[in-house]
């Protein structure tokens, strides 16, 4: 699995279709949760400076520290 770190890519306009971060693009998917679990992702996503759904890859991959 190659990972880059994120600040490497400031600046830097992604390409559709185009993996820069992973091995792999991203998809759009969908999961519920409930708000409680949302707001908790939503401020640990904030306080390390990455998206949401960046938070998320990272926690499902145990990249999470």
């Amino acid at each position: 699995m190659t990972t880059l770190n994120m600040s490497t890519r400031k600046g830097i306009k992604g390409q559709k279709d185009t993996p820069y971060i992973y091995d792999e693009v991203k998809a759009k998917k969908t999961i519920m949760v409930t708000p409680t679990a949302w707001n908790i992702l939503k401020k640990k996503a904030e306080e390390e400076g990455l998206s949401i759904s960046e938070k998320a890859e990272r926690l499902f991959r145990g990249l999470d520290d």
